[in-house]
């Protein structure tokens, strides 16, 4: 196989309702989207979600990246070794621009999957998609009146794992906890995302012992990278730290050597892509520490098939799941079929057509994708 082209489009559709924490608040999707165009005329398409509060990216800053290394993508890469061996001698590039590069991979393994006619699983030596996949209940940090209609949706469908974003106002984070709390009952299971939202390990724990709830795990209290911060939280409020932007390489596992404290939050799209998602999840794994598969506000299907990926290859392994919001969220998705979670989080997919499809096996419309871009 030959690769002729990366062709970027931009993916900027609305949500429904828009979607705040502490560190930005979005009413649509920024996403960049790859066609990897081959030399038999087959497409495929990968997708990256760039957002600068969590790899400084942006969506001009991927497309130029892309268009920086596309020359050596075509001239380099054939099939997934050469594609391994691309990504292992550009490891510093893609760390700086791993959204980017994620979109330009997905496309790659997409192309390739086609053009051989086996599911991305499978050319990846991973096990193949089957069965059902669970996904945890979102809640931002919204005016109460919203807050209270989505844990109503959520409780009439069965949720019970849950994870809310912190506003740090004690006044406004307690209410709507104890909310939660009443709501789902006794099997409520719920973790906090602060999205780095304190200075001081005191400071948050602080807020964290005034809300009055148990909660599981903690993403992300102190500002990125706070490790001793994060422990301190973690020791005195009985939970585990779950790591998102403080952990985007493998060799920052090396650090986390007290394994019983951490739960990795792995997105595709932060990671650089499925391959070092991957290595990053066995190693995360062969560590003892737990897995969360997480989701950038706004993907589409291409990045949830994905995800997928990640959770059947460790499914021993995953503590949740983030996305899987489709149509729940974006105004319209790009791909058919458009990949939702159902009734309890449960995203069954035996149901869906594409899991024994060549490549991702979703279909995009790109007469669609180039009106929008």
């Amino acid at each position: 196989m030959r690769i002729e082209a990366l062709e970027i489009f931009r993916f900027p559709v609305p949500f429904k309702t828009v979607f705040r924490h502490a560190s930005a608040s979005r009413a649509a999707a920024e996403n960049v989207i790859v066609a990897a165009r081959t030399d038999a005329g087959t497409v495929g398409y990968g997708e990256g979600c760039p957002r600068q509060y969590v790899t400084d990216e942006t969506a001009e800053t991927a497309a130029s990246f892309i268009r920086t290394i596309a020359g050596s993508i075509t001239t380099s890469v054939r099939d997934v070794d050469s594609l391994r061996d691309w990504i292992a001698a550009h490891g510093a590039e893609i760390d700086q621009n791993p959204a980017a590069f994620c979109a330009v991979e997905l496309a790659i393994l997409d192309a390739i999957g086609r053009e051989t006619r086996r599911p991305i699983e499978h050319i990846l030596g991973l096990p193949a998609l089957a069965g059902s996949f669970s996904y945890s209940a979102i809640l931002g940090d919204t005016p109460f009146p919203i807050f209270w209609w989505q844990v109503y949706r959520y409780r009439r469908r069965g949720f019970q794992d849950f994870k809310m974003k912190v506003s740090g106002d004690p006044r406004r984070d307690h209410r709507r906890l104890s909310h939660l709390h009443k709501r789902i009952g006794p099997n409520l299971r719920l973790r906090l995302d602060a999205n780095n939202l304190w200075a001081a390990a005191n400071t948050c724990i602080t807020h964290i012992d005034s809300l009055g709830h148990p909660v599981f795990a903690i993403e992300e209290p102190l500002q990125a990278g706070d490790l001793e911060g994060f422990r301190q939280v973690g020791e005195a409020c009985g939970a585990k730290i779950i790591l998102d932007e403080s952990l985007l390489r493998a060799e920052q596992l090396d650090e986390l050597t007290d394994a019983d404290r951490w739960l990795a939050n792995l997105r595709v799209s932060k990671m650089g892509g499925l391959i070092r998602t991957i290595e990053i999840a066995n190693e995360a794994a062969a560590r003892g520490i737990g897995l969360i598969v997480g989701a950038q506000v706004g993907e589409t299907s291409l990045l949830t098939r994905a995800g997928l990926t990640v959770m059947a290859a460790q499914r021993q392994h995953i503590v949740a799941s983030e996305g899987a919001f489709g149509t729940y969220l974006l105004e319209s998705d790009l791909t058919a079929p458009c990949l939702m979670f159902g009734d309890a989080g449960a995203l069954d997919i035996d149901g869906y057509e594409c899991a024994d499809q060549s490549g991702l096996g979703l279909h995009v419309n790109e007469a669609h994708l180039r009106m929008l871009t």
